[in-house]
């Protein structure tokens, strides 16, 4: 049975992220390397895998070059710098600016999780009074976490250069404070 992942801001390519975000790699050689790693030590090639944009820098040969590489089926959110991945559009399901993905899930009352998927992180979106999830990337970990919403950066600085599962996501929203603002109270 196929997982479903999301992740968001590789840069794969791009040499001034290693100082920008702070990463632990002396060249963009070895941080391309362990992205790669890290993506297929969790991800299969059974598997679908949300990419909330920012994939890579490098040109467009040199990109799809290191996206076969990458087990799963990718779905691409563009970020801000998606040129040479939309060039190399063969590799991705789709590509879209936005989407809401509906997860089959029977730990929800419905039978199923609305994740609203952008680059960027909102404040509000898609039924996120109705507790819907908001996933983004762009900020590489420089947003506060908001614990009273439900929405976080998926980003690879925020989760060991490595995707995230479904099942770790429903894990951190389940540490959110978030309360229904319809909720009924006994007054």
């Amino acid at each position: 049975m196929s997982k479903i992942f999301f992740t968001a801001d590789h840069h794969f390519g791009h040499k001034n992220i290693i100082k920008f975000s702070n990463r632990p790699f002396t060249s963009i050689e070895e941080m391309d390397s362990y992205l790669i790693k890290k993506w297929n030590e969790k991800v299969n090639p059974e598997d679908e895998v949300y990419h909330l944009g920012d994939v890579g820098f490098y040109s467009s040969g040199k990109l799809r070059k290191i996206l076969n590489q990458l087990n799963g089926k990718i779905y691409l959110i563009n970020g801000n710098h998606e040129k040479s991945a939309q060039a190399c559009h063969t590799r991705f399901e789709w590509i879209k600016d936005y989407h809401e993905l509906v997860v089959k899930d029977k730990d929800f009352e419905r039978g199923e999780q609305l994740i609203v998927l952008f680059h960027y992180a909102m404040r509000e979106w898609n039924a996120s009074h109705w507790g819907s999830y908001q996933l983004y990337g762009h900020s590489h970990g420089t947003l506060k976490d908001d614990i009273h919403a439900l929405s976080f950066d998926v980003g690879v600085d925020c989760h060991d250069f490595a995707p995230i599962s479904y099942e770790e996501v429903k894990e951190i929203m389940k540490q959110k404070k978030w309360k229904p603002p319809f909720e009924k109270t006994n007054r």
